[in-house]
C-alpha cells in the first residue's frame, strides 16, 4: 500500500494533476465493507477505545477501510469516550484575530506573505483589551490570541499586554497563537500570563510539511518549538489539516503516531480549504466527513485532549460544527474580533460569523450547542488534571 500510494504521486506529478490527494479510498467511492472486513475494523476501533493507540499497519487498515457507515460505529465509540472525561460540556474561548501580516510562506494560507490581495491590518493592545473587556462582560473566561507571525508583536510589546490582562481579571486562561517564536521569546510570554499557546504541526510528514511549505520554513523546528512550549508548562495544541493536496493514509498515520508521542493538552483538527489566492489555488478542499473521522480517532487516542469544533468544520456544512460535538469534540471559539476586520483574516475563503457582533455570535454559539444536546461551560476549561508549572519571577 506504501508503494502504490507513492506511484500514484508520481504518476500525478507526472500528469500535472494538482488536485488529488489520496485519503480515505472508500469514503470517497461510496464503498461498503465485507462482514469481514467491518469486523476486523470495529475490533480496532474498540482496541483504540480501549487501549488508546494501536501500531502503524492497524491505523492504515482503519483509514483505508472507513466508510460513512463505519464512521458512525467510530463517532459513537469518540462521543462515549469524551462523555466520560467532559459529559455533554462544550468550553467557549473568546477568539480575537490580532494581525493579518505574516512573513511565513505557507503555500495554502490566504494571508502569507506572498498574496497581495489582503487588506492588511494589525490591532494595537489598547484594541485587543478592549475586546477582552467585551468578551469578559459576555462571560468568557479563556481568550484566544492568534495572528500570522508578524514581528510586529515583539516580547516587550506582548508581556506589556498579557501583565495589564492579567492583573485586571486573574479568573482568566490566555491563549497564544502567533507562530514560531524562540524558547527564551515562550518563556517570557509564559512568565508574563500565557496560559496555552496553539502551534499546529500542520502534518508529521516530512514530504508533505515540504510539499506545503517554502524551503526557508523547517520542519524539524515546528517540533522543537512544540517540544520547547511542553517543557515550559504551556497547554501545548497542536493540530493538522485533513485533505490536502497529495495527502495520503500514510501520512495521516504519521499524524496519529506523532500525536500519541507528543501529547498535547489540545489538538485543531480541521479540513483543507482551498484558497484562490495562494499556490496551491485549483486543488480540491478536504471533506468533512474526512475530517469528523480524523476528529474522532484523535479522541480515542488522545481522550483528555480538549478538541476543538473548528469554524473550517461550520465552512463546509451549516451544521458541520455540530457533528464534530458528536463526533468527540469539546471546544468551540466564538469570533470577538472586531467586526470590521474579520472577513481580512482570510487564512480560507467563504469564513462563517465574518459580520456577527461579538454577542450575536456568542447567542448563535450558544443556541446551536443546546440543540444538539450539549451544554456550554464558560469556566476556564483546563486539560483534565493539568498542573501548571510556577512562573519565573
Amino acid at each position: 500500500m506504501l508503494q502504490s500510494s507513492f506511484l500514484m504521486l508520481w504518476y500525478s506529478k507526472l500528469r500535472g494533476v494538482r488536485h488529488m490527494n489520496y485519503i480515505f479510498p472508500k469514503l470517497k467511492k461510496n464503498s461498503s465493507n465485507t462482514v469481514t472486513e467491518q469486523e476486523k475494523l470495529h475490533d480496532l476501533i474498540n482496541e483504540l477505545y480501549e487501549h488508546e493507540q494501536l501500531d502503524r499497519e492497524d491505523y492504515l487498515y482503519v483509514l483505508n477501510n472507513m466508510t460513512e457507515e463505519d464512521s458512525s460505529y467510530l463517532f459513537s465509540r469518540a462521543f462515549e469516550k469524551k462523555e466520560f472525561y467532559y459529559g455533554n460540556k462544550v468550553y467557549l474561548r473568546g477568539l480575537i484575530e490580532i494581525s493579518n501580516y505574516c512573513k511565513m510562506g505557507c503555500k495554502y494560507c490566504g494571508i502569507n506573505y506572498k498574496v497581495d490581495t489582503v487588506e492588511r491590518y494589525r490591532l494595537t493592545k489598547d484594541e485587543i483589551i478592549h475586546c477582552c473587556e467585551e468578551g469578559y462582560h459576555l462571560g468568557y473566561r479563556t481568550f484566544v490570541l492568534q495572528g500570522g507571525e508578524d514581528s510586529f508583536y515583539t516580547d516587550d510589546y506582548l508581556v506589556e499586554m498579557l501583565h495589564s490582562l492579567k492583573l485586571k481579571h486573574k479568573d482568566i486562561r490566555i491563549t497564544l497563537s502567533l507562530g514560531e517564536r524562540s524558547k527564551e521569546s515562550y518563556q517570557k510570554l509564559y512568565d508574563a500570563g500565557a496560559d496555552r499557546y496553539l502551534l499546529r504541526h500542520e502534518t508529521a510528514s516530512r514530504r508533505l510539511y515540504n510539499h506545503l511549505h517554502p524551503s526557508f520554513m523547517s520542519f524539524d523546528n515546528r517540533r522543537v518549538c512544540l517540544n520547547n512550549l511542553k517543557e515550559i508548562g504551556y497547554q501545548v495544541g497542536g493540530g493538522m489539516m485533513i485533505g490536502s493536496p497529495t495527502q495520503t493514509n500514510e501520512d495521516l498515520v504519521e499524524d496519529l503516531l506523532y500525536l500519541k508521542e507528543l501529547n498535547p493538552h489540545m489538538v485543531g483538527v480541521g479540513p483543507y480549504l482551498c484558497h484562490s489566492d495562494t499556490e496551491l489555488r485549483g486543488n480540491d478542499s478536504g471533506t468533512l466527513l474526512e475530517s469528523l473521522v480524523m476528529v474522532a480517532l484523535v479522541r480515542l487516542i488522545l481522550p483528555k485532549a480538549l478538541l476543538p469544533s473548528t469554524t473550517a468544520l461550520g465552512t463546509l456544512s451549516a451544521i458541520g460544527r455540530e457533528k464534530a460535538l458528536k463526533a468527540g469534540a469539546n471546544v468551540m471559539m466564538p469570533n470577538i474580533s472586531p467586526s470590521e476586520n474579520r472577513i481580512k483574516y482570510e487564512i480560507y475563503q467563504n469564513k462563517i460569523c465574518t459580520t456577527d457582533t461579538s454577542g450575536q455570535c456568542r447567542n448563535c454559539i450558544e443556541g446551536r450547542i443546546i440543540a444538539f444536546d450539549h451544554e456550554i461551560d464558560l469556566g476556564v476549561g483546563d486539560y483534565v488534571g493539568f498542573e501548571r508549572k510556577n512562573r519565573h519571577d
